[in-house]
């Protein structure tokens, strides 16, 4: 009898250099640009590829078992970090947001929980300069300035450092600030958005701070309800929650497990993107999930949130729900908490009014309750020539190194 000695090779997988990182309420994996493979570091479907094989994308199932997404929109993250050459910056960070269940990346938006974690990753990769990180251990903070490229926008982390028993300056990653939405305390960070809005773009595409929005495509009881276009942070559709029938204080169970209405949730979306000038057609949106974002608002009242905690009306100013990739989002995204800042610092918006009650009224900050408590952020906005400006929107978040090491993919996946 003769044995046949044929068998099938195989591409093996290759190693690269990445961090796995918690910010803000987010997870994600970081790359430096120089480490990725030769094909990877520049855009194109290479990049991609190898992104989206990293994470476990596309997956039917929806659980990204095969990667390190974990089948959620606030983990199916990717972030490659490079050493700015904009003057006045120390770090480039681009950031896109892995679609689970289809082969594709958005590149179109930012992360404001994953940008908590860029200036000490930056650090921890060398990329910010060694005498600026020496010379913080004085202050106890390393001001790391960010170009964001996605949306080509300065970012300033306050990154908290110490200097160790070996007299080298590390980033302080533990402490007792706490943040909803996160189980464990770490330090605090805090971000600064600088010009979230170009001065010659508008802040309220539609020129108003609110319009009667069409949604009469939309499977809702009305025609027409009040909406509130925004493009700081991210471009966001703020409502109502008493106009999608919802009172806003709605958990993530209410929302996640009913594909009717998730389906009306995301034809608003759409419709929503058409009036702000993002798409031509109601059909685009299928192409860009990660933009624009849909929320609601009311004013404050008490809940249960969704670790149980009891959030009481009078601690916060409103109540706000958003969207993020199809499904009501656990906490808050950064970015959408920009959007509420700038909204809500200017008088006359639907999320002003909700922080007024009901009213317009004067801020300079607002504590808003999501699905898992709290978050205080503070805006500054500015009506200039006729155009309406936020020249900067702040607040705190933390942010912790889980895994520093090596990711293996198949060497033919991309």
């Amino acid at each position: 009898m003769t044995h046949s000695n044929k068998y099938t090779v195989f591409a093996p997988q290759i190693a690269v250099p990445a961090t796995y990182m918690r910010g803000g309420t987010s997870k994600g994996t970081f790359f430096k640009l120089s480490d990725l493979p030769e094909r990877c570091q520049q855009p194109g479907q290479a990049r991609d590829n190898f992104l989206m094989r990293v994470i476990g994308s596309p997956d039917p199932y929806g659980k990204q078992i095969d990667g390190l997404g974990n089948g959620s929109s606030s983990t199916s993250k990717t972030v490659i970090l490079s050493k700015s050459d904009k003057d006045d910056h120390d770090v480039n960070y681009l950031f896109g947001q892995v679609n689970i269940a289809k082969p594709m990346i958005d590149w179109g938006g930012n992360c404001g929980n994953l940008t908590a974690a860029v200036g000490a990753c930056a650090i921890n990769m060398g990329l910010v300069d060694a005498d600026k990180v020496a010379t913080s251990a004085k202050t106890g903070i390393c001001e790391v300035r960010i170009w964001q490229e996605n949306i080509s926008k300065t970012i300033i982390a306050h990154v908290p450092v110490y200097v160790d028993d070996e007299g080298q300056v590390q980033v302080q990653e533990t402490g007792d600030f706490e943040l909803d939405g996160v189980t464990f305390p770490a330090a605090e960070v805090k971000i600064e958005f600088i010009d979230p809005v170009d001065s010659s773009s508008a802040m309220f595409p539609t020129g108003n701070l609110q319009d009667d929005f069409n949604v009469s495509a939309c499977g809702l009881d009305k025609d027409s309800v009040k909406a509130t276009f925004i493009s700081a942070g991210i471009p966001t559709i703020f409502m109502k929650a008493e106009d999608l029938g919802f009172n806003g204080t709605e958990l993530q169970s209410d929302i996640n497990s009913n594909q009717e209405l998730l389906d009306k949730l995301e034809t608003i979306r759409a419709n929503g993107g058409v009036a702000m000038g993002l798409f031509k057609d109601v059909s685009e949106a299928q192409k860009s999930q990660h933009i624009p974002k849909i929320a609601w608002i009311a004013p404050a009242q008490s809940y249960t949130a969704s670790s149980g905690k009891d959030v009481a009306s009078s601690d916060i100013d409103l109540v706000v729900r958003a969207m993020s990739m199809g499904q009501l989002h656990h906490a808050m995204m950064g970015t959408a908490a920009v959007a509420i800042a700038a909204a809500a610092t200017t008088q006359g918006t639907l999320v002003n009014e909700a922080a007024g009650n009901g009213a317009p009224k004067e801020l300079s900050e607002v504590r808003f309750g999501h699905p898992s408590g709290t978050l205080l952020v503070g805006g500054k906005t500015e009506l200039v020539d006729g155009l309406w400006q936020a020249k900067k929107v702040s607040m705190s978040r933390s942010a912790r190194r889980i895994m520093v090491g090596q990711v293996f993919v198949p060497s033919d996946c991309f």
